[in-house]
Formats: structure tokens, sequence, C-alpha cells
């Protein structure tokens, strides 16, 4: 007979998230989630964040509310630069018009990846309410997009989410090959730069794992974070050099500058 699933929280407006230990566990339905409802704005992510939580929902469910046990994170340091990428970045930076941008366009980079088709998925979680309250969270400091532009349009970014120095994925796009994993390894690059250990990404997949991510408890995991959301806040912009933590300077060229539109 199957066991009784846990009571779920309903969060209102203003309750407090519940510890993450009582999340539902990996012999249920839904490993990971913690609690159903409140709201969301910028101030609620901010306080989800800084507890290890996230939001995860589609259009025609309630807002709910995850932290799974265990913690996919990319850790900078073990970040594998394959052969593939390597010379995606080499050609990228000797092609007249590439461009890589922080923060120039946050709307157009969720609003493009709430509409790329990925496999076992129908539909997008990143739906127009995810979209308006990141895009405030943006506006308050604390969520960051990484863009690939190419002759001044937008062809691959992600964004994330960032207080003090703990660093959240959240979604990638690209239009073009390899797009998508030039955006990760300058997201990479800066938290190299910005002595980021650790880039939150959630859930475990084949394509994360492939670029270095491995799995962490869940104690570890929110640990590392209360510590980091007290440094300082990282900068957010990019330049060439960079580049010189993922790849040595020596094999790589720069007619066409990184920068930042502010």
């Amino acid at each position: 007979m199957p066991r009784p699933l846990p009571p779920l929280p309903w969060l209102e407006p203003d309750d407090p998230f519940p510890p993450v230990e009582q999340a539902w566990g990996a012999h249920t339905p839904h490993p990971g989630l913690l609690a159903a409802g409140g709201r969301l704005d910028s101030a609620r992510l901010q306080q989800a964040y800084r507890h290890g939580i996230f939001p995860w929902f589609s259009g025609d469910s309630p807002i709910l509310w995850w932290s799974t046990d265990p913690r996919m994170v990319l850790q900078p340091a073990h970040f594998r630069l394959h052969r593939s990428l390597r010379q995606a970045l080499r050609k990228a930076e000797a092609t007249p018009g590439f461009a890589l941008r922080i923060d120039s366009d946050f709307p157009a980079v969720i609003r493009a990846c709430s509409q790329i088709s990925r496999d076992g998925q129908d539909g997008t979680w990143i739906v127009d309410d995810i979209q308006s309250a990141y895009t405030q969270l943006h506006h308050d400091g604390f969520a960051h997009s990484v863009e690939v532009w190419m002759n001044e349009e937008l062809v691959a970014g992600l964004y994330c989410v960032a207080i003090g120095r703990a660093v959240f994925g959240e979604s990638m796009f690209t239009t073009i090959s390899n797009g998508s994993k030039i955006a990760l390894a300058a997201l990479v690059a800066l938290c190299r730069r910005e002595g980021v250990t650790m880039i939150d990404c959630q859930q475990n997949t084949g394509h994360l794992a492939f670029m270095g991510a491995a799995e962490i408890p869940r104690a570890q995991f929110v640990a590392h974070v209360a510590e980091q959301v007290q440094q300082p806040a990282m900068r957010w912009e990019f330049a060439a050099s960079d580049w010189a933590d993922i790849i040595p300077l020596s094999e790589m060229t720069f007619p066409h500058t990184a920068h930042t539109d502010e």
C-alpha cells in the first residue's frame, strides 16, 4: 500500500518558508517540493534564494516552491572546457559583429528562455508571472543576464540570480551552435574572477554534468549559501581579459572586445 504523502504547506503572502528539511523526499512523486502559494515578487524571491529555495511551476498550477536534495552545482574550478567549446570561443572572438554583453537586455533574455522547446517539457515554467518577478529582481540588482550578440542581434544567453557571492543559474537559450555554452563559459569566467566557488544548477541534467556540474547534499549547499549571501556583491561587467580564466590568452585573439552596455 502506498505510503501517504506528507502535507504540503500552503503559504499566505507573508508567511515564512518552512525549513528546507521539510521538503518532500526521494520516495515521493515530487522530490524537493516544499510549499505552495504565497506571493511572487522580488522581495519574496530574495528570501527564497537566501534559504536555498526556488519557484518552479506551470501556468495552470499555484506557485510551487522547491529545495532539492541533493543539489546540482557547478564549481567554476571544475568547469570542463571541452575541445568543441574552446574552438567555438576562438571562432566567436574572431568573428566581426560578435559581442558579449552583461545586463543589456534582461527582459529579452528571459523571454527567449521561455520560448525554447525542451525535451520532456510540455510548455514552459517561465510563465508571465515568473518573467515579471525576475525582471523586478533584475531592476533591484539581484538578477543578471549574460548575452551573446551577433551583428546587434541577441542570439544566445542566460539569466541568473546573484546575492552577495551566491550565484544561482536559472535558464539559458541559444539560436546558434554553442551559443549558450559560450554564455555559460563567460559566467564561469566572471565567477572565477570574483572568487565565486559554486553556481547553483538546481537539478541534475546530463548536459550540466557534461560541463562539470555535480550533486552535493542540500545541507552543504544551504550552508554555503548562508555564508556567501553575506559577502559583497559581484562586479557584473566583463572584459576580454576575463577569458584568461577559461582559456589561455596566448590561444585567443581579441579583435572585438567584449563589453557591457549599462
